[in-house]
């Protein structure tokens, strides 16, 4: 009896979710979460759930929509549901943002990671072999902070720096991304607070090391440049090529030789095992790790990759540029998705706007992975900006209206536009334009507040 019972929920939760996917766009988010690769991963992760105004599935893809929108406002996103709905001939619809809300409460992160994950996964096994490197998936590491609104629990799972006074700063959240370089998806990510051990940018990446896998290449800035990270990965089959620590020295006089300014070198283990890492962790590290040093367009890098008959230096160094990308997928997330600045106010709500963002970035790198490969491109080839403006075009314009417009018209105009060449591009971090010259605010709000009704001073 349990058993028949169980199948016939299953029934109907894939009998709602495929009806719902009917009413969809040809090319909608919610479609492409839907498909024949996502469809198990979305249904083993929903909840069991009566019949709602906003289900899970609609909620996530309005959600999905909501961070994409220039517009991303609560309100401009059930604005849009409403149209929607009545266009569709339903009536009695209401633009109250509270039923919304509720319904992303009631969202469980983990189908939104899981799904930005497999999204992550799905492009990287598509990548088709000429947009890879020598035919090895090569894989970029960086990280970031964002801030997110000053509440008493935000505060007390991500403090702000100890650098700002107490009141006066915003709670800091770091994350950690692993892009793909060929398709420049996101494979998994790691959150973690400001300080605190296990809590930097190394402590979150050693959490990630499932994404990693035998015959990838990983590039990454100096800051990546440890013995221990090295070790790690060169365990697992992964190659490495990263920027030399500036604490470590280099002298091309010393070790075997390869070339000018190219030598291999032995790196000793440090004596003393780092707080983080057990007694067992740390027995099983190399004693030594043969690396490579090269001095390449005026920078010195490190790298497993140690026949320079294989790989010449010039070869490491045009490869070691593209790095800059991840630093562009970054400014992708949080500039033009304006991830920058968190909007929720509690830290469950935090964490899973984070990820629906990534999820959401996954999606459009899909969707200029395939017009790159209907047009002959490289999806890196292709502008993410354009990409996210002419998908919020045709979703308002097509959405409710299946078979309305073919697709691949929208692959076309995907893949008319590309960014610029830019080779060896270094930018100075700093802006130009001066900020406006109003007063900071030194002391927590209300104290300002308290003063201007008292004495109408406002600092």
């Amino acid at each position: 009896m349990t058993n028949r019972r169980e199948k016939w929920r299953i029934e109907q939760q894939r009998g709602r979710i495929n009806k719902i996917a009917k009413r969809a766009d040809a090319v909608s988010l919610f479609n492409i979460l839907t498909g024949p690769e996502l469809f198990e991963v979305v249904e083993s992760h929903l909840p069991v759930h009566r019949e709602r105004q906003f289900p899970p599935t609609v909620t996530l893809a309005m959600f999905i929509n909501q961070v994409l929108d220039e517009d991303s406002s609560l309100q401009q996103a059930v604005n849009q549901w409403a149209v929607q709905m009545t266009a569709e001939g339903l009536t009695g619809i209401s633009t109250n943002t509270g039923a919304y809300c509720r319904a992303r409460q009631r969202l469980d992160v983990s189908l939104i990671k899981t799904l930005c994950q497999e999204t992550g996964r799905l492009l990287h096994a598509a990548a088709e072999p000429e947009w890879c490197w020598r035919g090895r998936n090569v894989k970029l590491v960086d990280g970031t902070g964002l801030s997110m609104p000053d509440t008493v629990a935000n505060q007390a799972r991500y403090p702000q720096p100890s650098s700002q006074t107490e009141g006066v700063g915003f709670p800091h959240i770091r994350m950690v991304g692993v892009t793909c370089l060929a398709t420049g998806g996101l494979l998994s990510a790691g959150l973690g607070r400001h300080a605190g051990k296990g809590q930097g940018e190394l402590g979150l990446i050693r959490a990630l090391d499932d994404v990693f896998e035998a015959g990838d290449v990983v590039l990454a800035d100096a800051l990546y440049c440890s013995h221990f990270m090295i070790a790690q990965l060169q365990a697992k089959g992964v190659d490495v090529i990263c920027e030399q620590h500036g604490s470590r020295r280099t002298d091309f006089r010393r070790g075997q030789s390869l070339g000018v300014r190219d030598h291999l070198v032995e790196w000793r283990k440090p004596a003393t095992r780092p707080a983080w890492m057990t007694p067992e962790q740390y027995a099983v590290v190399p004693p030594v790790l043969r690396l490579r040093e090269v001095e390449v367009g005026g920078r010195i890098l490190v790298t497993t990759l140690a026949e320079p008959g294989e790989v010449h230096k010039n070869e490491l160094n045009s490869l070691y540029k593209q790095r800059w990308q991840v630093e562009l997928d970054i400014r992708n997330i949080k500039t033009t998705m304006k991830m920058d600045v968190l909007r929720c106010k509690a830290p469950d709500a935090v964490e899973k706007e984070i990820w629906v963002h990534l999820l959401a970035y996954n999606l459009i790198r899909l969707l200029m992975a395939q017009a790159a490969s209907n047009a002959g491109l490289v999806p890196r080839e292709i502008s993410f900006k354009h990409t996210v403006q002419l998908w919020t075009q045709w979703q308002s314009r097509c959405f409710g209206n299946p078979g309305g417009a073919d697709i691949s018209i929208l692959f076309i105009l995907i893949a008319q536009r590309t960014v610029g060449k830019r080779p060896g591009r270094r930018e100075p971090r700093a802006c130009k334009r001066r900020p406006k010259s109003s007063k900071w605010l030194k002391e927590p709000r209300e104290q300002a507040r308290q003063r201007l009704r008292d004495t109408g001073e406002v600092l």
